[in-house]
């Protein structure tokens, strides 16, 4: 006796109707690490480091999940789409692999067999650069320095692992990666240099010639005006002998301000 197939009304049951704060499922899982059920990995991850005794705090391996439960019926099952009780999708969206479902296809979720993980965009929109590790929006193909494993660190103002946040990202000129609101954040503050590198993220060809312009109208005491500092150059890395000057020091090189004063260089003898 053949099955009968389950009908679209059945699977679309609940749709957008259940989850969290993260993610629109109908669904919960069943954490493999503490045995406890949860919505998504996220609300495991926030209660468990929220936790008293340092020790017990740990994180949910998204591939380990082996059970979930239907938050239509209640019924704990092994990680399927569609629920074996009752039949309803427990998320549009399904990954077999990332153990990952969600209701609002409107992200344009896909799985990235490099990344190891579900991204969220469109497949279309993105590839994945394999010397940064991850993956970037199409317009940064063929236009962004590389940075090996870019992204598999922490973002250098919140300290939030990027890899895998939910946050939006952004690749800086270096190549070093942040969060895009907290870039946002950074040059509202007036800072325009990568906190990794140090080197200029943004133009600043106009305030190099304001700067000569300070320069040039602020005369240096006598017993300074023949000084001289070697600098290291932030932007272009090279390091020249300059006249000291208190508003700043510019790079004979590239013509940056982004410099800072280093020890002479020993010579051999």
């Amino acid at each position: 006796m053949e099955s009968t197939p389950v009908s679209n009304e059945r699977l679309d049951f609940g749709k957008m109707g259940y989850g969290c704060q993260h993610y629109r499922r109908r669904c919960q899982i069943r954490a493999p690490c503490c045995n406890e059920i949860f919505t998504c990995r996220h609300c495991h991850n926030e209660a468990t480091n929220m936790l008293k005794n340092f020790c017990d705090r740990h994180e949910l391996n998204r591939y380990d999940v082996k059970q979930v439960i239907c938050a239509v019926c209640d019924t704990e099952q092994p990680v399927a789409q569609v629920c074996t009780n009752c039949g309803v999708n427990m998320g549009e969206y399904f990954c077999e692999i990332c153990k990952f479902f969600d209701d609002d296809t409107a992200k344009g979720q896909f799985h990235c067999d490099d990344c190891g993980i579900c991204r969220v965009g469109g497949r279309e929109n993105y590839f994945h650069c394999k010397k940064c590790g991850s993956c970037y929006a199409t317009s940064l193909l063929d236009n962004h320095l590389c940075v090996e494993n870019s992204m598999r660190h922490h973002c250098p103002i919140c300290y939030e692992y990027l890899f895998d946040s939910l946050k939006e990202t952004t690749v800086m000129k270096c190549g070093h990666t942040m969060h895009g609101e907290c870039y946002d954040e950074m040059i509202k503050r007036d800072k325009y240099c990568c906190p990794i590198c140090s080197k200029s993220i943004i133009d600043m060809s106009k305030t190099w010639e304001r700067i000569d312009e300070e320069i040039e109208a602020t005369v240096m005491p006598e017993d300074y005006s023949h000084r001289k500092v070697w600098i290291l150059c932030n932007d272009c890395n090279d390091t020249t002998e300059v006249y000291f000057h208190i508003i700043g020091q510019k790079c004979s090189h590239c013509k940056s301000y982004n410099t800072r004063t280093i020890a002479p260089p020993v010579l051999p003898q």
